[in-house]
């Protein structure tokens, strides 16, 4: 299930056939089920999909921290594969070359310690830097995260600032090594409007600046749309469709990306009395059907959906074009958007 940039040469980061399974009370748990995903420096890559779909569980592994889970495949950095290295290669990569940028900024910055404190640490250990220049560092980032007053915020505690002030401080510290990759889950969530726009304009802002590849996982396609240059799908911890954002917003051609599309409030026209819905829940990853995982809530599924999971394969347009940076794992061929 591949992921890959137009006319890469040699990625900054490599995936292949990525497994992730943990052990569960009824049998395995398949949270990750063979994904394909390559980065180039400067690359935007959005993943989207529902709660559940195996977004955070890739992002965790690619750095290397799937506590209790068996990893399967590769992972390469730079050449170097990452699946099965010492926890030494790992603390070398993470903050340094990889960073993370979590959902909840409340739970990813210690309580206990200062602001100060919390952005100078990663910088001192993987820089080599003294205290008096990671703090010179530390002021610098806040002042590129648009942070005012910011060697009085270095003093202060978590609790003592606001949402996205706390979301700013994350991706400070995320940003404060100069990375290659920076990994952003759910970055806007429980943020207002207002400030979830800042927090997108800000990434792109950063991503220009450092030329760092960014991996932005939402299940909001609002979100990814702002951001991304190219979209995967992820449903069932498999990628079912990936294209450019243009192509996917406008042409998409799964039936699962179809309905996460309807389902976004339009900004023309008249409002509909109530947004399209997918029907049925998201399938239980310990017991997956034996084709397609999303057939059962499919209004195109038919007899060969149920048998066998369709291959992620690339996208014949009408008239026999090839778009060979679209991709899709279904076996239906037809128009979307004619099913109730």
């Amino acid at each position: 299930m591949r992921a890959t940039p137009p006319n890469s040469s040699t990625p900054l980061l490599s995936v292949r056939d990525l497994r992730i399974t943990y052990r569960g009370e009824s049998g395995p748990l398949h949270v990750v089920d063979g994904v394909d995903l390559d980065l180039a420096a400067g690359d935007s890559l959005g993943i989207v999909g529902e709660s559940g779909s195996g977004k955070t569980q890739l992002l965790l592994a690619l750095l290397g921290l799937n506590a209790g889970a068996r990893v399967a495949g590769s992972i390469r950095y730079r050449g170097d594969e990452l699946v099965a290295a010492p926890d030494r290669s790992w603390q070398h990569l993470r903050g340094a070359r990889i960073a993370m940028i979590f959902q909840d900024p409340m739970t990813a910055l210690n309580p206990y310690l200062t602001i100060g404190t919390q952005l100078t640490e990663g910088v001192r250990r993987h820089r080599g830097l003294s205290r008096a220049t990671a703090r010179e560092r530390a002021l610098e980032m806040l002042d590129a995260v648009h942070i005012t007053e910011a060697r009085r915020r270095l003093e202060q505690h978590p609790h003592e600032l606001s949402g996205g002030m706390r979301q700013r401080i994350v991706i400070a510290m995320a940003m404060i090594c100069e990375p290659d990759i920076i990994l952003a889950d759910e970055p806007t969530t429980a943020l207002d409007v207002t400030v979830q726009a800042q927090i997108l304009t800000l990434l792109r802002e950063l991503r220009t600046r450092t030329r760092a590849a960014l991996v932005l996982v939402s299940h909001d396609l609002g979100v990814i749309a702002e951001v991304a240059d190219r979209v995967a799908v992820m449903y069932a911890g498999r990628i079912v469709e990936q294209a450019d954002a243009p192509t996917l917003f406008t042409a998409a051609r799964h039936p699962y990306t179809e309905g996460l599309r309807r389902s976004i409030v339009p900004l023309e026209g008249a409002l509909p009395l109530r947004l399209p819905t997918i029907g049925g829940l998201p399938p239980n990853v310990a017991a997956l059907p034996p084709g397609c995982a999303f057939a059962p809530r499919c209004a195109y599924a038919w007899e060969r959906c149920t048998t066998a999971p369709p291959p992620l394969a690339v996208v014949s347009e009408p008239g026999g074009a090839i778009a060979p940076e679209h991709r899709k794992a279904c076996y239906y061929e037809g128009p979307l958007g004619l099913a109730p």
